[in-house]
């Protein structure tokens, strides 16, 4: 009898605990979308295939939607929970009616190259020409309309047409072949043009201003009702990002950088070089760089300069991250420190 109760006993606490740990385990789904395909990106893959989405209690479906305009839609319309979008796209949003937050900047610096066909040697010889684009209000557009402001050039005076043509690979391959006249690229796509003697009329390091080129931006409805699981994902991008920047797992980045860029180690390396170059170690909000992007649209959208930019950025679970602790700990796993 008492061998019995003691067995019953077992079998009891041995289905409890069975019962509590899988539901401890059972992951949070969440959809992330992101609208830029380039090394920077690297972090958003990392944290899926190195497991520290599943380490903070997530899993993740991405979804990779050509333009940022159209990642917006896809977050107002409830189906995303997390956007990588760019200042541009977001300030449209909220001026839309949208009530995004921004929560982090992974990257607040330009990252584009200015490249054009080798007959464009100076650039007042832009005037007339096209320039390819991935969308109308996204980053890389943003990234063309602070290239001309930097180089004395007004889209409206000088004739300089816009062209929507499609993302960075494509957008290369229309400079190469002549459908398009220049191009602003990330470095793995610019390096082709560069090789074969195309010109160079702004390198990505010359443009000093801060920007918003790749935020976390999510619905506001979603941070008041899920705090916790914004936290975790957050936690899990900047563990990535850690282990992405570390030298020791160079390789790794790099073969993911050759898988989901579809690229060669040569391209892969160049990509590898934006990403050192162009993340931000941690990812405050950039309310800068939001400013700096407000600027730029006001011009072209009044509405755009009402909104106060202070309102769109919710810094709370970075400070609450970096007062903690976590931030230098993540990385001092990976043996990078950030002093």
């Amino acid at each position: 009898m008492l061998h019995s109760r003691i067995l019953n006993l077992a079998v009891f606490l041995w289905l409890f605990s069975a019962s509590h740990v899988g539901s401890a385990s059972a992951p949070m789904k969440v959809v992330v979308g992101y609208a830029a395909m380039n090394g920077r990106v690297a972090p958003l893959w990392i944290a899926d295939e190195q497991g520290f989405l599943a380490k903070n209690g997530l899993q993740a479906d991405y979804v990779y939607i050509r333009g940022a305009p159209l990642l917006v839609a896809g977050m107002a319309s409830g189906d995303i929970q997390f956007g990588r979008s760019g200042g541009s796209a977001t300030l449209a949003a909220v001026g839309a009616g949208h009530d995004f937050k921004i929560v982090a900047t992974f990257s607040s610096r330009n990252s584009y190259d200015l490249i054009a066909r080798p007959n464009i040697k100076r650039p007042e010889d832009l005037r007339g020409k096209k320039i390819a684009l991935n969308s109308i209000g996204g980053t890389g557009w943003m990234g063309v309309l602070f290239w001309l402001e930097h180089l004395g050039l007004d889209q409206t005076r000088d004739q300089i047409n816009m062209q929507v043509l499609g993302d960075q690979p494509i957008m290369m391959q229309a400079v190469e072949t002549g459908i398009a006249d220049a191009a602003a690229l990330d470095g793995v796509f610019s390096k082709h043009l560069r090789q074969k003697g195309f010109t160079v009329l702004g390198e990505s390091t010359n443009l000093a201003q801060r920007t918003v080129g790749q935020a976390m931006v999510v619905p506001q409805t979603f941070l008041s009702q899920r705090p916790d699981v914004v936290e975790a994902y957050l936690k899990a991008e900047i563990e990535a990002l850690a282990f992405a920047i570390a030298p020791k797992n160079k390789p790794t980045v790099i073969k993911t950088i050759m898988k989901r860029l579809k690229a060669n180690a040569n391209n892969a390396e160049e990509g590898y070089q934006d990403l050192l170059n162009g993340v931000d170690r941690k990812p405050f909000p950039s309310l800068d760089g939001l400013r700096n992007v407000q600027r730029m649209l006001k011009t072209r959208n009044p509405k755009i300069g009402e909104i106060k930019t202070e309102d769109v950025i919710d810094a709370r679970i970075m400070r609450k991250l970096d007062e903690s602790g976590f931030i230098d700990r993540a990385y001092a796993a990976q043996g990078v420190s950030l002093k």
